[in-house]
């Protein structure tokens, strides 16, 4: 394949270009912005969990005080009646009497035992409540923290776009200055080897490869016509001959 001297050399810029292109696509792929707006999120939504979680104990325990509350104000009311049964003196039986006395102080008993669960119960729920007074401060600080990072993320976002719609501006320029059979060229080398499909020669080495060419390669290189296709012939990339390639000056015809 034959292609001028200077469209040979814009493959160089072209590799470059999409060396760029892919760096460029790996970094939004990989952004550590965006790892930090997933972990954010990941954060708000464990504390929003946790809280709804403890809200949800909050609840259970607001009910359980008020059933206990109730249960000590039923057994004060049947404890007060009690009571004034046995002051108002209708009650003569003796042994009524002490099964009236026996229950009061049963009633009393159970009394003093509801008031500490009602205490208990008020205790859990002040904690509970602590909680969620703590989790509300840390799940707002969690979502104001998840904007600004994904606002951050996207500004990043944008400006790696911006570069990329760039250089892909230039990419079609460039590829409109390579012939066609040698941008195919190109473009299926650049599939089979790692994403370079062209390469300078430099001080007699490959820059594909990075290895040094021999002086018997480098003579046949030398005498090839400048406006041939060379391909190393380890890597077998495109090989660009530039003016630091070794050869004492571009061949020609």
């Amino acid at each position: 394949m034959k292609a001028e001297p200077a469209a040979q050399a814009r493959l160089l810029d072209l590799q470059e270009l999409d060396t760029e292109l892919q760096r460029l696509d790996h970094r939004i792929r990989n952004l550590p912005e965006a790892a930090e707006a997933a972990a954010l999120k990941e954060r708000v939504e464990e504390l929003d969990s946790e809280l709804i979680t403890t809200q949800t104990k909050v609840s259970d325990t607001e009910r359980r005080q008020r059933k206990a509350e109730r249960d000590v104000e039923q057994v004060r009311d049947r404890a007060e009646r009690n009571a004034q049964r046995l002051e108002s003196g209708q009650i003569t039986n003796a042994k009524e009497l002490q099964n009236l006395q026996s229950e009061i102080d049963s009633l009393a008993r159970r009394q003093s035992e509801l008031e500490e669960i009602v205490l208990e119960v008020m205790e859990q729920a002040e904690e509970l409540n602590g909680e969620v007074t703590r989790l509300s401060t840390l799940h707002e600080e969690a979502v104001v923290e998840h904007a600004e990072a994904v606002t951050h993320r996207d500004t990043v976002a944008a400006g790696i776009q911006w570069d990329r719609t760039r250089l892909t501006q230039d990419r079609e320029r460039i590829s409109a200055e390579v012939p066609a059979d040698l941008l195919a060229m190109y473009h299926k080398l650049r599939d089979q080897y790692d994403d370079v499909g062209a390469a300078p020669l430099r001080y007699g080495r490959c820059e594909g490869c990075k290895l040094a060419l021999s002086t018997a390669e480098l003579n046949e290189i030398k005498a090839t016509p400048a406006d041939e296709i060379v391909r190393c012939d380890n890597c077998r990339r495109i090989l660009v001959r530039t003016e630091q390639s070794g050869l004492g000056g571009r061949a020609t015809e």
